[in-house]
């Protein structure tokens, strides 16, 4: 899988905005990108040093529109840790 087609957006929510000071940085993935894909691309896009990658699917939920009703899309969410002194510029307050 190419680096550049991994990551889709960063999550910046205010559970990751309190994980951020702990190192570790939300992003959405395409489902199909292991965690070896998602270190390689958070180094190569953002110059950090990556120390682990945590991933995991949310799936999508069930919403209603009138009498109709259909299911959101999964998708999958990766938890960066990255190395002591590093940090991406994007979720600094």
């Amino acid at each position: 899988m190419r680096r550049h087609n991994v990551l889709v957006r960063p999550v910046v929510t205010e559970k990751s905005m309190l994980g951020s000071r702990s190192l570790c940085f939300a992003f959405q993935v395409v489902l199909d990108a292991n965690k070896i894909d998602v270190k390689g691309a958070v180094e190569t896009y953002y110059g950090v040093k990556v120390v682990g990658v945590r991933t995991l699917v949310v799936r999508g939920k069930f919403r209603r529109s009138g009498r109709s009703g259909g299911k959101q899309g999964n998708w999958k969410k990766a938890y960066v840790q990255l190395a002591e002194g590093q940090t991406i510029s994007l979720f600094e307050n």
